[in-house]
């Protein structure tokens, strides 16, 4: 299995909460182009799970715009910056235990996108994501870990 975690586009720093932070234009183009880049990636994504947080949503509206095939899209509450990377795995082997998921793309934030990658990876790597950088992990259901392959930001596909 496939898994994509993506931390959300450039944000506006003046918001009424860090929750209500929108993308800039530079955040919506950065999104839209590592939409593109995942398109080639896998032909379709069974499952997409996006923070409720507006940047991760509307990162995720703009992925999911060069998107052809994608199963669903689920807000999941336990995916905001400061959540526990731990209880994401968890409900990552939960869901893969119950569902035949082939690729998945996770939506969320620093720091808990880079905490997520080594709590899902053999090595523990835990890599600094940049603005809509996107994580590719080959996950083995049947371990519960998995093997970073890459880690592509835009300016990597430019």
């Amino acid at each position: 299995m496939q898994i994509f975690v993506m931390r959300h586009g450039q944000a506006g720093m003046v918001a009424a909460s860090d929750a209500l932070r929108p993308l800039t234009d530079k955040g919506i183009k950065e999104a839209q182009e590592m939409g593109h880049w995942l398109s080639k990636q896998a032909p379709c994504f069974d499952c997409v799970l996006v923070s409720p947080y507006l940047r991760a949503q509307q990162t995720a509206e703009a992925v999911l715009s060069k998107l052809v095939n994608v199963g669903k899209k689920e807000t999941l509450s336990i995916i905001t910056p400061e959540d526990n990377p731990k209880a994401v795995h968890d409900y990552l082997d939960a869901i893969c235990s119950i569902e035949q998921y082939q690729h998945i793309l996770l939506v969320s934030h620093m720091p808990l996108v880079s905490y997520l990658i080594a709590e899902l990876t053999s090595d523990n790597a835990m890599p600094i994501f940049q603005t809509a950088s996107v994580a590719q992990i080959d996950y083995d259901t049947e371990q519960m870990k998995g093997e970073l392959l890459a880690l592509i930001s835009p300016s990597d596909i430019k």
